[in-house]
C-alpha cells in the first residue's frame, strides 16, 4: 500500500529509527535503538558550524539489557552526531533506569528520571518506543517456544496484553472474537489502558 502522489515537493528533513531484539547467550535479552537525523540542505549548527546536506545532525544509540520480566539489567547509550558538546551529558542518567521495568506507567517512569532537563529528547522518545520493540521481541519468542513445544499459550485466564489497545484488538470487535472468543466483551478491572 502506497500513499497518494504528493505534489512537486523538496526533502528537508530525514529521521530514521531502528529498533532490533535479540536473545542472548546468557539468557538476558538486548533491544537496541538507533536514531538518525539528517538535512537535505547546508544546516547551521551553534555548536558544529554549517553542515553540508545530509550529514547526519543526530546519530545515537541505546541498548538496553532485559531479563524476562523486561526489567533493564544495563544500559549503555551513545551519541555518535549530535548538535552540541554538551548532548553527550545525557547518556549518563539513562543508568537511573536499571532496575526499572517495561510496562504499564513506563512513560511516567521515564519522565521522572530523564524528563525536562533531566535527560535528552531523542533519547527519551528511543527507550519510549522501546519497550514495544521489547514486547514484540520476549513474549513473541517465548510463545514461539511454547507452540514449538507443542505446550498451551496464554492459559492463565488473563487476556494477552495487547487485547483492548487499539481499535483492531477492541473487546468487542471481530478480531477478539475470532482469535480469542472466550475474551469477547471482557471488561477490564484497574487495568490500565
Amino acid at each position: 500500500m502506497s500513499l497518494p502522489a504528493p505534489v512537486e515537493r523538496t526533502p528537508l528533513h530525514t529521521r530514521r529509527i531502528t529498533f532490533r531484539g535479540y536473545h542472548r547467550h546468557d539468557r538476558l535479552w538486548d533491544i537496541e535503538a538507533e536514531l538518525t537525523d539528517a538535512k537535505g540542505y547546508p544546516f547551521t549548527s551553534p555548536g558544529l558550524g554549517t553542515l553540508p546536506p545530509d550529514t547526519l545532525i543526530h546519530n545515537m544509540a541505546i541498548r538496553a539489557t532485559l531479563d524476562e520480566t523486561l526489567t533493564i539489567r544495563e544500559i549503555a547509550a551513545t551519541m555518535n552526531g549530535k548538535p552540541q558538546t554538551e548532548c553527550a551529558l545525557a547518556t549518563h542518567p539513562m543508568q537511573q533506569l536499571v532496575g526499572c521495568t517495561m510496562g504499564p506507567g513506563w512513560r511516567a517512569t521515564l519522565e521522572r528520571h530523564l524528563g525536562g532537563i533531566k535527560g535528552c529528547t531523542h533519547l527519551r522518545e528511543l527507550m519510549f518506543n522501546m519497550a514495544t520493540a521489547a514486547f514484540q521481541t520476549i513474549p513473541t519468542h517465548h510463545e514461539l517456544l511454547l507452540r514449538q513445544a507443542g505446550e498451551p499459550v496464554g492459559d492463565d485466564g488473563q487476556p494477552p496484553y495487547h487485547l483492548g489497545k487499539c481499535m483492531s484488538w477492541d473487546f468487542n470487535g471481530p478480531l477478539v472474537q475470532k482469535h480469542f472468543p472466550q475474551f469477547q466483551g471482557w471488561q477490564p478491572l484497574n487495568r490500565i489502558k
